[in-house]
């Protein structure tokens, strides 16, 4: 076993990009989750689509916006775990957010696309990557 350094008994200070990053990325999956409710509450006062189509966006909504919120939440916590997930999502925000904007809903496609953007270079801050980078340093 290596030795551990000092600075290790310390608790670690997680970066403002790193939780604000977190903040946005819990923001995002909690909209998401809300989207999955209105979703489940259409489909049972018979919306017009069907039940499957209506439960089965629902339920995609649930896992995939659950799992951004559980990141942007152990984010704004200071796990690294969650990096992975909110920045895939982000990525994945920016074709939505360029469909919104060419199919003329600026409405939603601005805060989408700004939203990804802003929370992209939270994450990719030199703070933010600094302090992931350490959760792999092997020199101690």
């Amino acid at each position: 076993m290596g030795e551990q350094r000092a600075d290790d008994q310390v608790p670690e200070q997680t970066p403002g990009t790193v939780r604000a990053a977190g903040a946005l990325a819990a923001l995002e999956g909690l909209i998401g989750v809300i989207i999955a409710i209105v979703l489940v509450v259409q489909g049972a006062t018979g919306g017009g689509h069907s039940a499957g189509e209506v439960y089965g966006t629902a339920a995609w909504f649930v896992i995939l916006a659950g799992a951004v919120l559980a990141a942007g939440i152990g984010l704004y916590r200071g796990r690294r775990w969650g990096r992975a997930i909110a920045v895939i999502a982000q990525i994945l925000l920016l074709p939505v957010a360029w469909y919104m904007l060419s199919s003329h809903r600026y409405d939603l496609g601005i805060p989408v696309g700004l939203g990804a953007l802003v929370t992209l270079g939270l994450l990719f801050a030199p703070a933010s990557t600094e302090w992931m980078a350490r959760g792999y340093d092997a020199t101690a």
